[in-house]
């Protein structure tokens, strides 16, 4: 199953790579085509770490009352 940062984790390069040829061949300059794409990559790095950061899963509440094996 495909979770959440495995999704972006193939966003990163498709973004770099996706976005940069695309503009290059829209007729943007090369120089001016790779930052646009490398932000757009830090981007989805920056909403996965920041804005969907992963999680500790909770711990279990405690329970009041001692096991029933305790001495």
């Amino acid at each position: 199953m495909t979770g959440y940062y495995d999704i972006v984790l193939g966003l990163i390069p498709v973004a770099l790579l996706g976005i940069t040829a695309a503009l290059v061949l829209v007729g943007l300059s090369l120089t001016a085509a790779v930052p646009i794409g490398a932000f757009v990559a830090m981007a989805i790095i920056g909403h996965a770490m920041f804005v969907n950061a992963p999680a500790d899963v909770a711990e279990e509440p405690k329970s009041a009352r001692p096991p029933l094996n305790a001495d």
